[in-house]
């Protein structure tokens, strides 16, 4: 067993906190409405999917869905792909997130320390309103899509939401994508109009983009019309657009549309095509999933409601680019209430302090990072808790790679002591988490509170047989509403099915290596897909991180099986590559406390047959570093994408080490 439930949790809700939480409140409607009661979160969860059709029919009611329901919940719920959720309802997507017309703010923005602004619900409600009308002045109907190639801007949920009120389909990618990145995506689901920015900031610099964007536009056909964000630009300087096709500045193309003020929503199917997203795409071409409106706003408005507890006027901010499906999640809390806080930029400008300052300037209630930031700011030893107040803060999520049990307690000692640390794990194939934060209950080190509400998630052995206290794949065992309609260009569904459910037949199977704990929270180890096999026993890379990192002199790691012996790879051996402090160089002895570490902690099994020094480790452009990439390079086979990667000349430091040779 895994868990060491002798220690108590890091984190109790107070009484009064879990009287006045937005799932307590739901526990009680749900029991008014069905006639029953619920002793806890095990016999709530239970419930919801055991009676998946009751639940969702309460959750639209207590988050106030706006549309038509209509009298049945689900069809066909025994088959998985193949269930229907909500057939007769009818709503818009936008109009739930626009509830509000008041002067508070709906948004606020900074780009890094150098550009701020913000928008009150009246004024995105407005905006909205005149992009959806030129919009649909130029011809864009429901089911056409419509792409951003954006940073985090008030602009580009305006973008979204003005798409999705008049239902077209929206998808968008971060500016830090390569031309052939935003072509393998874009290229594939042809938009008829494309949104991009003059540039964005990072770490302190201004990056233009327009060559870019003029070169995707090119390639692009089926573009009709490329509308430019004026961000970076300053105000009194012209913009020249005569290399790009069919292009005008956004606020010239929504100039005769000013005197809108309403907006026409229209009303369509739960199923209805809302984004379209991407795969990370690290092993080729990245698959086009796409996803419902009525998936996506129902889960939101569960997990924001009843997991992260949101409520009107409470401050949401989550570190995240537009490539990544944390933006969307993020844009959902308007229909909870929030205010969303958006941010485009490095995370470690003001030496890692100013999303702290942030949360200080503007009451941040909900703050949302990777696991590999807190991981990141714990290495240098920041200590937000003595130079922020963060007097507003209830909430940190950690999302994007396994939190090390380490980085919950440097969370509670040198961040907030009070708060609730809501790890969640999902993914972009769902548009949401299966695994997540739980108010009413206890934060216990290294694990996840809990699974979500309406999922049925398991763990299974090879066999496919459920297990507790024991590594296996983490599985869905029943329908959810934001399973995806299907991959783009997938007629058949072949593909689709391929990905999920052939496994195990008929049953979700996610790629990620887990663990349900005694406390029926989880632990996830890493992807199964990169799990490792030494002696045919399956270990987690997130178990030699979490061992490895805590090592002041490694920054990072990464860890992969090179099938060995080379001439009969029917076995594999543990590789560990780190990158060290800035200064140091790997010897003999920090080697030997790395393997100590290791084995100390975990099993000898766990310990590298190999480690080498790497200047740097490659990432995916949401942060996650790339196992299957790096075991690629090791072993002479090519790496088909590299647009997907942050930093792909990171690889050539596994390119033929001769240290692996023996």
């Amino acid at each position: 067993m895994t868990t060491q439930t002798s220690k108590p949790p890091l984190w109790q809700p107070s009484t009064e906190r879990i009287a006045r939480s937005n799932l307590t409140a739901f526990m009680h409607a749900a029991s008014r409405q069905w006639g029953r009661g619920f002793e806890g979160y095990a016999e709530l969860h239970r419930w919801s999917v055991e009676h998946p059709e009751q639940f969702w029919v309460s959750l639209w009611e207590f988050a106030g869905v706006i549309g038509t329901r209509g009298d049945t919940a689900l069809v066909d719920g025994d088959r998985m792909p193949g269930a229907q959720w909500f057939p007769e309802a009818r709503f818009n997507f936008a109009e739930n997130l626009l509830r509000s017309r008041e002067d508070s703010d709906a948004l606020v923005f900074w780009g890094e320390d150098k550009f701020k602004s913000r928008l009150s619900h009246a004024v995105l409600y407005r905006q909205t309103a005149q992009l959806a009308a030129a919009l649909r002045a130029m011809g864009v109907v429901s089911g056409d899509r419509v792409a951003a190639y954006l940073p985090n801007l008030p602009e580009t949920l305006v973008a979204m939401l003005a798409t999705a009120s008049i239902g077209a389909t929206f998808t968008s990618a971060s500016p830090d994508f390569g031309v052939q990145g935003v072509l393998d995506r874009f290229g594939q689901i042809e938009p008829k109009i494309l949104i991009a920015a003059d540039g964005y900031c990072y770490n302190g610099k201004i990056i233009a983009t327009l060559d870019k964007v003029a070169e995707v536009v090119e390639r692009l056909p089926s573009v009709t019309r490329t509308l430019i964000v004026r961000y970076v630009t300053p105000a009194q300087q012209d913009i020249d657009l005569t290399k790009i096709r069919n292009a005008v500045l956004l606020a010239d193309f929504i100039e005769p549309y000013r005197q809108v003020e309403e907006i026409e929503f229209v009303r369509l199917p739960f199923s209805h095509p809302l984004y379209i997203m991407y795969s990370s795409g690290t092993t080729g071409v990245p698959k086009c999933i796409v996803h419902c409106a009525g998936g996506a706003l129902l889960q939101h408005l569960k997990e924001h409601l009843l997991h992260s507890d949101i409520r009107p006027g409470d401050r949401l901010f989550f570190f995240t680019t537009c490539g990544w499906m944390m933006w969307n999640w993020l844009a959902s809390g308007l229909a909870a209430g929030a205010t969303l806080l958006l941010y485009d930029g490095s995370p470690f400008v003001g030496k890692g302090n100013i999303l702290f300052n942030y949360a200080d300037a503007e009451g941040m209630t909900h703050l949302g990072a990777s696991a590999k930031f807190i991981d990141a700011i714990a290495k240098i030893n920041l200590e937000p808790a003595q130079t922020h107040r963060l007097d507003a803060l209830r909430v940190l999520f950690s999302t994007g790679s396994p939190l090390v049990a380490e980085g919950f307690e440097y969370v509670y000692h040198n961040i907030k002591s009070d708060l609730q640390l809501a790890s969640i794990s999902g993914g972009t194939d769902l548009l949401a988490c299966f695994v997540l934060g739980n108010p009413l209950g206890p934060v216990w080190r290294g694990e996840i509170q809990c699974a979500a509400l309406g999922m049925a998630c398991e763990v299974f052995d090879e066999n496919g047989q459920p297990l507790r206290g024991v590594k296996g794949e983490l599985v869905c065992t029943r329908p959810f509403p934001s399973m995806p309609l299907g991959f783009w260009n997938d007629a058949d569904g072949a593909k689709y099915r391929a990905a999920y459910f052939e496994r195990f037949p008929g049953i979700w199977c996610h790629g990620d290596f887990a663990e349900i704990t005694a406390h029926d929270g989880y632990i996830i180890y890493g992807r199964s897909d990169a799990t490792l096999n030494p002696g045919g026993v399956r270990i987690g890379t997130a178990e030699i991180y979490r061992q490895v990192e805590k090592l002041p002199e490694v920054v990072e790691s990464i860890v992969i099986g090179q099938n060995w012996p080379p001439q009969a790879p029917s076995d594999a051996r543990v590789v560990l590559f780190v990158k060290l402090r800035e200064g140091l160089t790997l010897d003999d002895t920090l080697a030997s406390r790395i393997r100590a570490t290791i084995r100390a902690n975990t099993t000898p099994r766990h310990v590298p047959a190999k480690i080498l020094q790497v200047a740097d480790i490659p990432r995916t452009k949401s942060g996650k570093i790339v196992e299957l990439a790096v075991r690629n390079m090791v072993h002479g086979e090519p790496v088909r994408n590299l647009e997907a990667l942050a930093n792909p000349e990171a690889l050539e430091h596994f390119r033929n080490r001769a240290e692996l040779r023996d």
